[in-house]
């Protein structure tokens, strides 16, 4: 990965502002010039650097989206601390527990979240400096307000190596306990280049931000972005009008959502009658996205426009991409999903294979042969791009890593099971832990519950495994339609659909469930762990 004279990821932000100082970086919330704004990162930087944030001072941020956000990570980034950033969305008890691992040395955070320094002191003991964004009520507490103030520039850039560790972005722990993952230099890199080489990002569009993160990287990248109209923690509570008058008004061209945000935006806007010309390109990521999505959201964009769904994870960010048009006609003719989700070509820097299932660690790539075209397995991929560790999580490591070839970079076994077909597209079948083992066959998520989703009175299913007589068996959780109840004609029908497919044949049992657990940030993950302990109380 070739430098480009940048030492430090901040500079790419630098750089900008030398091309264009007066562009507008953020054009709402107000309006700050990539000039201005840089100012900003320098007395955040001056301030933390006089308040004892150091380079390698692991840092948790826990502020609300907007310029202070911005500013303060890109500040961090500078003096080379790590930023810790974590999902808020999760809950307190599981954010508290994730937050104790990383054994941070400062808290930058709104008023409210320096209660945790006293609600948990335990999990927050390394501790040592603690900035608040809101107003004081702990003396012991600085100021963001005290930096921007004095402002000025009085600290040295750090200058980072390739595999120094640069920051910490938690999972969203949908699947489990959240786990830090490390994200050097090399690694944000490549996925800059990525973003601008695959995806033609360039400084003349106007990026609709819904999650941060990827701000973060519209920023790196010389876009303007406007902060959607919309709480980030609970995108389902979302306003979607709200976002139509920010495209509207800032002739956004990008957007990158997670599936439920787009959808809320693509009913209101078919309902309205109102087309979104100005958008050239949509991401769209996270959960599963469905071809009645894909073709609702074409209807109220230009012909011309682009909507990717790319695949990947917080541990490696993109892996694959396929666009809407291909995806409309490889699901013209088929049955949604019961072949899987096609998530689309790897990359051009990404390296994917398919190998056979297994719960054991695996040391050496060597050590395992590629599954068959067309055959299930797990998902394994290698790139620059692709974290290389957890934060001290030595048996998250043991589990996903696999040592390469000749020390080259780790492969990373993604937790996804899939396949890839005879064109190199790979589909989705669900997470390898939520597999259902029977004595006589293995079922997998998508493909099973694609089978149900398809009644018109089911919101959604979800498949589980019950122990019974030292048994495991199949069972189908069913959150139905607002106004649906169970019946009996509402069984019969779905174990009638079970029979139609020689996949689910053998399922008979179906428990209802008034509303999933679902996760905060894409409201569509569901957890079934917890369904699954769920339906095992009830068959006690």
């Amino acid at each position: 990965m070739k430098s480009n004279g940048v030492q430090n990821i901040s500079d790419h932000l630098y750089q900008s502002a030398l091309k264009f100082p007066d562009k507008p970086m953020l054009l709402h919330p107000g309006k700050v010039s990539y000039k201005v704004f840089c100012k900003l990162v320098d007395a955040y930087a001056t301030g933390f650097i006089n308040s004892g944030i150091v380079k390698g001072t692991k840092t948790i941020v826990l502020l609300k989206p907007g310029v202070d956000f911005f500013a303060t990570t890109f500040a961090l980034l500078r003096i080379g601390a790590i930023p810790v950033m974590i999902d808020p969305g999760m809950g307190r008890k599981a954010m508290i527990q994730a937050l104790a691992n990383a054994n941070a040395g400062a808290f930058i955070g709104i008023a409210k979240s320096m209660l945790l320094k006293y609600i948990s002191p335990k999990n927050f003991k390394s501790v040592c400096i603690w900035i608040s964004g809101g107003c004081c009520w702990d003396m012991q507490v600085k100021h963001l307000s005290t930096f921007r103030k004095k402002g000025g520039k009085n600290y040295e850039v750090a200058k980072t190596k390739p595999n120094d560790e640069t920051a910490i972005f938690f999972t969203s722990g949908s699947t489990g306990p959240a786990k830090g993952v490390v994200y050097t230099k090399q690694m944000m890199e490549a996925q800059i280049a990525g973003l601008k080489n695959h995806f033609n990002y360039n400084p003349k569009e106007i990026d609709l931000c819904t999650f941060p993160l990827i701000g973060l990287f519209s920023m790196c990248l010389g876009l303007s972005v406007v902060l959607a109209d919309m709480d980030m923690v609970h995108p389902a509570r979302l306003q979607p009008e709200k976002l139509v008058l920010n495209i509207y008004w800032y002739g956004c061209t990008y957007l990158f959502c997670s599936p439920v945000v787009l959808q809320k935006l693509a009913e209101f806007c078919v309902q309205e009658n109102l087309k979104l010309n100005s958008l050239k390109r949509i991401m769209t990521a996270g959960a599963p996205v469905t071809p009645e999505l894909l073709s609702n959201v074409a209807r109220v964009i230009s012909d011309e426009a682009q909507i990717h769904t790319p695949y990947g994870a917080t541990e490696a960010l993109p892996v694959t991409d396929i666009n809407h048009k291909e995806l409309l006609h490889l699901y013209e003719n088929s049955p949604n999903y019961l072949n899987g989700i096609c998530v689309g070509y790897p990359l051009e820097d990404i390296k994917l294979k398919v190998v056979p299932i297994s719960d054991e660690a695996i040391k050496k790539i060597e050590d395992v042969e590629e599954c068959d075209k067309s055959e299930v397995g797990e998902i394994v991929i290698q790139g620059e791009n692709v974290s290389q560790g957890y934060l001290n999580d030595q048996l998250a490591d043991k589990l996903s890593k696999i040592a390469a070839e000749s020390g080259n970079l780790l492969w990373h076994r993604t937790g996804d099971l899939g396949r890839i077909d005879d064109k190199g597209r790979v589909w989705y079948y669900g997470r390898k832990s939520q597999r259902v083992q029977t004595e006589t066959k293995v079922l997998f998520t998508i493909p099973v519950e694609a089978v149900f989703n398809r009644h018109p009175q089911v919101e959604r299913s979800a498949l589980v495994g019950v122990v019974a007589n030292g048994k495991t068996e199949p069972v189908i959780c069913i959150q139905a339609k607002k106004g649906t109840h169970k019946s009996e004609k509402l069984v019969d029908e779905l174990k009638e659909l079970a029979l139609q497919q020689e996949l689910t044949h053998n399922i008979s049992e179906f428990i209802f469930v008034k509303k999933f657990p679902v996760d905060a940030r894409h409201n569509a993950k569901i957890h079934r762990e917890k369904l699954a302990e769920w339906a095992q109380k009830m068959r006690k």
